[in-house]
């Protein structure tokens, strides 16, 4: 028995506790299963947490709710909230009064013998303790609430500080492609007139302007960060509110006077003598109504704590998609930067080969024009006779030969030919790109 495994489950939306005895391996679905059979909860609405705040982990055996080491009968204590509510008013069941305990309560001024006097006092004091203890779980459940809000709203901040930061490099981007393709375009007007002209590649730059304005919604987070500004304000009201702290000082004292109430009895002979309950009946009383009034608050608390909580899972896919949109814009950017990039290189490949042509076509020009006269012209002879036209030719005055420089000719212009032709299929497949 003492190896056994029990869970106590307090259900704070009804403020009763069910307890549960783990059977060895018994997974946290099989456990909720029972669960919802108690409490009416189903098991996609649960949210079971420890005292840290931290949430079961479904992929873990139920045994994760005992801790070991401890004992007790309310150490494996575990608050069960349903995630359909964030408004928990109750009402909530109230401990059972024994019929000793209401009989004075109906009428504190009844008479009764001494030892029958300590037995309904014993009883009372024990109901006041139970209250106090029954606020003390509750308050605890409440703490495991804060404490789990907390844990969302760090993930909340880590999301949000994700989110401003890629903004903030999509708009440098942003700000920056623009500025490059205004500067692009004032450059390309300039050249258009004695350099290379694409009418199909300056409205595809101006489409990029424009898609990049579009891109510029992306960054636009502010309606976001409002929310979430809001939210954080209003969780730190919450941590600062005296509703976060224990309220069960009055209680407390209420519990020690009845105590020493009852000792104070106990000590009395068990004669024959006859007594009221009327000072026990009085501390009772104060302490339903103590106990009335923090649980009120409490769950007055706690449920705008759960409300916050909701608005926080309600932000995060909303963040997250905000973040992917951001993502995309970012990728569009950099793409159109560097298809811009590679058609600007292509532009100087082009205006490169087209000087080197003209420098070819000058050079070969050049040095025809510096061969002598005489080279192609055939020289007289002393005779009437007129000589055969190859044998005629002079030979060149640097010793060249002439079928040589006839070949070299040749040669430029198979050059001249294939540079041109290149450059005409390099403008036409910039064309049509």
């Amino acid at each position: 028995v003492l190896f056994l495994q029990i869970v106590h489950i307090l259900n704070m939306t009804s403020a009763k506790i069910v307890s549960f005895l783990l059977h060895p391996e018994e997974s946290l679905h099989s456990l909720q299963n029972r669960i919802e059979s108690e409490t009416g909860i189903s098991t996609g609405n649960q949210e079971l947490l420890l005292e840290t705040g931290i949430c079961l982990d479904p992929r873990k055996p139920a045994s994760q709710c005992v801790i070991d080491g401890v004992r007790g009968w309310d150490s494996y204590m575990v608050y069960l909230f349903d995630k359909s509510k964030t408004v928990y008013d109750g009402p909530f069941a109230s401990r059972s009064l024994s019929d000793c305990v209401n009989y004075i309560v109906q009428d504190s001024k009844i008479l009764l013998p001494i030892p029958q006097l300590r037995k309904v006092w014993a009883e009372a004091v024990h109901y006041i303790i139970g209250l106090k203890e029954d606020y003390s779980r509750l308050f605890q459940g409440q703490r495991a609430a804060m404490l789990s809000l907390l844990r969302y709203n760090a993930n909340l901040i880590k999301m949000k500080n994700n989110m401003v930061s890629a903004s903030q490099q999509l708009k440098a981007k942003l700000e920056f492609f623009h500025q490059s393709i205004r500067l692009d375009l004032e450059r390309y007007s300039d050249q258009m007139a004695y350099g290379i002209s694409s009418e199909k590649m300056l409205k595809a730059w101006k489409e990029m302007e424009e898609k990049a304005s579009q891109c510029a919604q992306a960054e636009d987070i502010g309606y976001l960060d409002e929310q979430i500004m809001a939210l954080h304000t209003e969780i730190v009201e919450l941590q600062k509110s005296p509703y976060a702290r224990r309220q069960g000082e009055v209680m407390e004292s209420l519990e020690h006077r009845a105590i020493d109430l009852y000792k104070q009895l106990k000590t009395r002979p068990p004669d024959h003598v006859y007594s009221d309950s009327t000072d026990m009946v009085k501390i009772f009383v104060q302490t339903v109504q103590s106990q009335d009034r923090v649980l009120k608050e409490l769950f007055g608390h706690l449920s705008k704590l759960l409300g916050c909580k909701q608005k926080i899972i309600d932000l995060l896919p909303e963040i997250e998609v905000a973040l992917n949109n951001i993502k995309e814009a970012d990728n569009s950017v950099m793409q159109m930067q560097g298809k811009r990039q590679r058609e600007i290189w292509h532009l100087l490949k082009i205006a490169c080969t087209q000087s080197s042509s003209r420098s070819l076509v000058s050079s070969s020009l050049e040095g025809t024009a510096s061969t002598p006269a005489a080279t192609w012209l055939p020289q007289s002879s002393s005779g009437n006779t007129a000589p055969h036209p190859l044998s005629s030719l002079a030979v060149p005055e640097d010793g060249e030969n002439f079928a040589d420089v006839i070949q070299e000719n040749v040669n430029y212009l198979e050059l001249f030919s294939s540079i041109l032709q290149e450059v005409r299929q390099e403008q036409n497949s910039m064309m049509v790109s």
